[in-house]
């Protein structure tokens, strides 16, 4: 090879180098993250995730790349959600819900879910124990039942006088409110309180379940008597 034809050679080479080692590193790691709230209602969260992967070494847009999708109460969109994850293959699910983590356990048993659910994660089919949960999901169980049972009566002890107590629960999310809904019905009847279940899944949903108590308390404070709607 002439002289001239070989610096020009390992010039080609110093340009095609870089490229090559550039193309062959491979793509960050992504980690779909689904949070029922909306994004105002769940920066916290959202925050302290990112601190728990910084205090693992992750660090968001160096090592790891973070995929938020905010629900804002739209349980109906998780499935087409979940199935385009795993069409992609992304290394980790994040589903800090109860809807949400069953929902990604149903769309893959190999991609890896760490879930934050309110009710007891054997029960709910997410793991096989709590000791081992074997599987490709584990995570956090905040044990809402047990939870709801004790709000109701620290509710009773300050308002020692009510007998009735109505209960807003979204009916989307359903693992949710059936916890919800056990909790209350099981500790209620101990403390004497008669409960009203409401059904709200939208914030026109929730403003119209509050309208229908305040009519029906307005109701029962008219002398002249009327009936609630």
């Amino acid at each position: 090879m002439r002289r001239r034809q070989f610096i020009r050679f390992l010039g080609g080479a110093a340009v095609a180098w870089p490229l090559v080692a550039r193309a062959q590193q491979p793509a960050m790691p992504v980690v779909g993250f689904i949070e029922a709230g909306s994004l105002d209602a769940s920066k916290a969260r959202a925050a302290a995730f990112r601190k728990g992967l910084n205090e693992t070494g992750y660090v968001e847009g160096q090592n790891v790349t973070v995929e938020y999708h905010w629900l804002a109460g739209r349980y109906n969109s998780v499935p087409a959600l979940m199935a385009d994850l795993v069409r992609r293959q992304v290394a980790v699910i994040a589903a800090p819900n109860n809807a949400t983590a069953l929902a990604a356990k149903a769309a893959t048993a190999t991609i890896p879910i760490v879930f934050l659910v309110g009710d007891d994660p054997v029960q709910l089919g997410l793991v096989s124990s709590l000791a081992r949960p074997v599987g490709n999901a584990t995570g956090v169980n905040i044990f809402v039942q047990e939870v709801v049972a004790k709000r109701l009566r620290l509710l009773h002890d300050f308002v020692p006088k009510a007998t009735h107590l109505v209960v807003l629960v979204n009916p989307a999310n359903t693992s949710s409110a059936d916890a919800t809904l056990r909790g209350v019905q099981e500790a209620a009847p101990s403390i004497g309180l008669q409960i009203k279940i409401l059904n709200a899944t939208t914030v026109g949903e929730i403003d119209a379940a509050f309208a229908t108590l305040a009519r029906g308390r307005n109701c029962r404070q008219n002398s002249q008597g009327c009936q609630a709607g």
